[in-house]
């Protein structure tokens, strides 16, 4: 558990580019008594809280802005139609690309989904060990403000509690997004693909790029082989993927997108993404709220 944390009380938005703790997780701990808890935190962007982790598993999405959490080797970004599952204690960090509305469900290991027919009733904690990017439903966008954001409390109302069960219902059957940017343990390696998060376009070749750190092209190419498992045009690939979903999320036309992310045209930048998730553009993004 980090120090330093920040009371339930401090949770104003900080001035921009500052780095700052979590509010305390203590304080809106899941219990066996109370398994889901939600919590809503403004932030304003280039604000970064701080690598923390906690024993229970976190829903993280954001009703208004687009933020970007790295956890487990990878990152995401994450519009108001997506949300992120993180697994207990897989440490994260969160940056806040646009001033965003961050809410934040704490999931107890008792917690489980609705029954199902013959399906056997499972925990969200047991089914998903590993982080992944879900679809936000209408139903679960409008359902989760309801929930009660004061710290403290152990006991949920009834009306908490038949909420709550329609949250979890709703996570059971949000698709999964093939969405996420690996991220890797070379020094070298990650000084590159975070600029390249931050600044996808600045360069397009990877001469350009290995040149941001002082490598070779291909000692930059064995990098991306070895940590990533993939070529640097992949990898770049899922970096624009996730950057478009931003800005289809704030209802950018597809040809403004294109042109932004340095397509040609929008039919090439519709030609990339095909290749990269199975489906056209119109339908992938279909879901930005």
């Amino acid at each position: 558990m980090p120090t330093g944390l920040l009371s339930a009380a401090a949770i104003a938005a900080p001035a921009r580019g500052t780095s700052v703790p979590p509010v305390d997780p203590r304080a809106y701990a899941p219990t066996a008594r109370r398994p889901l808890r939600a919590k809503l935190r403004r932030l304003v962007a280039a604000t970064r809280v701080e690598p923390h982790r906690h024993p229970w598993a976190q829903l993280a999405m954001s009703s208004t802005g687009v933020i970007r959490m790295s956890a487990a080797r990878s990152t995401y970004i994450v519009p108001p139609s997506r949300a992120l599952w993180i697994p207990p204690d897989v440490e994260h960090v969160v940056t806040v690309l646009e001033d965003a509305d961050i809410r934040t469900l704490y999931v107890h290991p008792s917690a489980l989904f609705l029954a199902d027919g013959a399906a056997p009733v499972l925990s969200p904690c047991t089914a998903w060990p590993d982080c992944r990017v879900l679809e936000v439903s209408p139903l679960l966008r409008e359902l989760v403000p309801h929930l009660d954001t004061e710290p403290g409390a152990t006991v949920a109302s009834e009306r908490e509690r038949c909420i709550a069960a329609l949250v979890l219902d709703e996570l059971r059957r949000a698709a999964p997004v093939r969405l996420g940017v690996d991220l890797p343990a070379d020094k070298r390696l990650r000084q590159l693909c975070e600029a390249m998060l931050d600044h996808p376009t600045r360069w397009t070749t990877l001469d350009a790029w290995a040149g941001h750190i002082g490598a070779s092209p291909r000692t930059v190419a064995r990098l991306f082989r070895s940590e990533l498992g993939s070529s640097f045009g992949q990898w770049r690939q899922q970096v624009l993927l996730a950057h478009a979903l931003a800005m289809a999320a704030r209802k950018r036309p597809m040809a403004s997108i294109a042109a932004e992310l340095g397509y040609a045209s929008a039919s090439a930048f519709t030609a990339m993404v095909r290749r990269t998730v199975g489906q056209p553009p119109s339908r992938f993004f279909a879901n930005a709220p």
